[in-house]
């Protein structure tokens, strides 16, 4: 895939970049590998102002970085500024928590004294997506950078500005060459090089065959990797739900950044009691929904991320068509220049169709009306994926025993699938492994050392 910037909202190619060179890369690995010899015996207090200062660059540059994210990916201007927002307190957060987080952890030991200390790894490659181009890599890189670990970045084709955007934040705030390190770098060639014996971790948010080409690279490599794949999150709405409130937040969840998200509500469960009521409102929402430029503040729905990626969306709805799903609204592409596609719901949808079983990407949800409370589990809990969900009852305790029988790594009662700084943040099944974000976030690249003091009379 080439190195651009191409417009979604009319598919203008803005700006091209060449892949860097095999020697360029090795020369950067070498770098990152150095500058950790010296950034790993810098005191938290010295890491903690470097992040710091990169997430005050950040919000002081947030117009101007916000640009970048809409032009190169379409995501709308406002949520593109609440991107910029939300990165900088992610970095803020570990900036003021890292140290606490990382303290010794004194054992309870029968004999003698004993400890564990959180010791940084080394050079970490991150492999990370363009739906969230600055939130996904923050996500990945603030938490590290406290521990001591040094950062390489190889980001999405298609947001390369973002990606120099990002490693410029950090040359400004003063970060030594090598704390953070911006790759111009093919999938391929990223798997190829996360065998490289001076990279200790690797990270990617992505698709499963990505993630499954990085962590059969890793695995060989005998070292850790840790995966945020995609996700087909059911939104279960039960009968005593608000279903006003439920409607709210089922457009929220779905239509996020046009879709294009891993934890999107894609999957809407609706027992029979409240199915009519929730899909004539639901797609009274979805069919008012303006359509335009998302450089434009009165614009609701934009562009997908790419051509290809509308052309992908596309050729899943056809499919599921074609094996007997029907559509409620939308299934086709918006006859106007651009990515677009039509916001869509899907119903009538049985095991093997398309729409069942894959991740639909963008601006089409899937209905199901269902009996009642366990065939909702058992039909949310259908799918190769385990990344999100979200209960709507009326009842705390309800909600908490639904969530407690769902396969994922996350639930949300009264609220869809959601991500702040101090929540854990991953799944399980096909959606990968590993957390990110909170105090789990900062524990996946350390070495967690055992230190034993022994007593002379302590026994062997």
């Amino acid at each position: 895939m080439a190195i651009q910037t191409i417009n979604p909202f009319n598919n203008e190619v803005i700006k091209d970049f060449e892949e860097m060179t095999p020697n360029a890369v090795d020369a950067a690995v070498g770098q990152a590998e150095t500058q950790f010899q010296s950034w790993k015996k810098t005191s938290y207090g010295e890491r903690s102002a470097l992040l710091h200062k990169v997430a005050e660059l950040m919000r002081n540059k947030k117009d101007q970085l916000a640009h970048l994210i809409t032009l190169e990916m379409g995501k709308l201007l406002a949520q593109s500024v609440g991107e910029i927002n939300l990165s900088a307190d992610i970095i803020d957060y570990y900036a003021t928590n890292g140290e606490r987080f990382l303290a010794n952890k004194v054992l309870d030991t029968e004999f003698g004294e004993a400890y564990i200390k959180s010791s940084p790894i080394g050079v970490l490659l991150g492999v990370e997506p363009w739906n969230f181009p600055f939130y996904q890599v923050v996500r990945f890189a603030a938490p590290n950078i406290m521990v001591g670990n040094v950062i390489l970045v190889k980001h999405a084709s298609n947001v390369p500005q973002c990606a120099q955007a990002i490693e410029e934040l950090f040359k400004e705030a003063g970060a030594p060459a090598g704390i953070y390190t911006n790759l111009f770098l093919s999938g391929k060639n990223a798997s190829l090089l996360a065998a490289d014996v001076r990279i200790k971790g690797v990270s990617l948010t992505g698709s499963e065959l990505a993630g499954a080409s990085l962590a059969e690279v890793a695995g060989k490599a005998l070292k850790k990797s840790v995966l945020e794949l995609g996700g087909s999150d059911a939104f279960i709405v039960l009968e005593d739900a608000d279903i006003d409130q439920a409607v709210e937040w089922a457009v929220v969840g779905r239509m996020n950044n046009t879709g294009q998200c891993c934890v999107a509500s894609k999957r809407m469960i609706v027992l029979d009691a409240v199915a009519d009521e929730f899909l004539e409102k639901f797609t009274a929402k979805l069919t008012g929904l303006k359509v335009g430029d998302p450089m434009d503040a009165s614009t609701e729905m934009g562009p997908l991320s790419s051509e290809a990626a509308a052309v992908q969306l596309a050729d899943q709805v056809q499919r599921s068509v074609d094996a007997g799903a029907r559509v409620v609204i939308g299934g086709k592409r918006i006859d106007r220049p651009g990515a677009f596609i039509e916001a869509t719901i899907l119903t009538d949808l049985k095991p093997g169709m398309a729409a069942y079983h894959e991740e639909l990407f963008g601006p089409v949800a899937s209905f199901y009306r269902v009996k009642d409370e366990q065939e909702a589990i058992t039909l949310a809990n259908d799918s190769p994926y385990g990344l999100g969900g979200s209960v709507f009852t009326s009842d705390k305790k309800r909600g908490e025993n639904v969530a407690d029988q769902l396969d994922t790594g996350m639930v949300f009662i009264n609220h869809p699938t959601w991500t702040q700084p101090d929540l854990p943040f991953g799944g399980t099944k096909r959606s990968g492994y590993g957390r990110e974000l909170s105090s789990l976030g900062i524990e996946e690249f350390v070495n967690k050392k055992l230190i034993r003091v022994s007593e002379l009379t302590d026994p062997f």
